[in-house]
């Protein structure tokens, strides 16, 4: 007996919400007839899905870390190192849309040398139509700001180099 096609869009999203909120990979549903079945790989370059599994629960990709990087990508002779921050690392809690600022017009949250403590709102991510204010949760000096306006995160994705105090 062939499976039927699951089609309800907001089981879809809530299966998609509850794997990000709980750093899930994988999740199965299977009621009666209909089945489900997303799969989402934290790896920087996602392999396509199989012939009939679902799309992965994330679709924006994610640039490979900076450490990563091939030895040709070391500076040019003539220009100078940047020297590494040294401080802890600001990482995404969820799955979502990285947003700087509250609103198109509005200044962004920080900037590279603002100093933030663990109160501060640092971005908002949007995920399922939600905008989450994210806290800094330490302390430091913002040194580098690392995912764009607008670019999709992943969870525990660094989103901010900072300077420790």
């Amino acid at each position: 007996m062939a499976k039927e096609m699951f089609t309800d869009n907001k089981r879809v999203r809530d299966l998609i919400k509850l794997m990000a909120e709980n750093g899930l990979t994988e999740v199965e549903l299977i009621e009666d007839k209909s089945s489900i079945r997303l799969k989402r790989d934290l790896a920087p370059a996602a392999l396509p899905a199989a012939p009939g599994l679902a799309h992965p629960a994330s679709y924006h990709p994610v640039p490979a870390p900076a450490a990563l990087a091939t030895p040709s990508a070391a500076p040019a002779p003539n220009e100078p190192e940047k020297p590494a921050a040294t401080g802890p690392t600001i990482k995404s809690p969820m799955v979502g849309t990285f947003y700087a600022a509250a609103g198109p017009d509005s200044p962004p949250f920080v900037k590279v040398g603002t100093h933030v403590d663990k109160d501060t709102v640092v971005c908002i991510i949007e995920a399922m139509k939600v905008f989450n204010e994210i806290k800094a949760d330490t302390t430091g000096t913002v040194a580098k700001i690392l995912v764009q306006n607008g670019q999709g995160v992943e969870f525990n994705q660094p989103l901010f180099l900072l300077k420790a105090d």
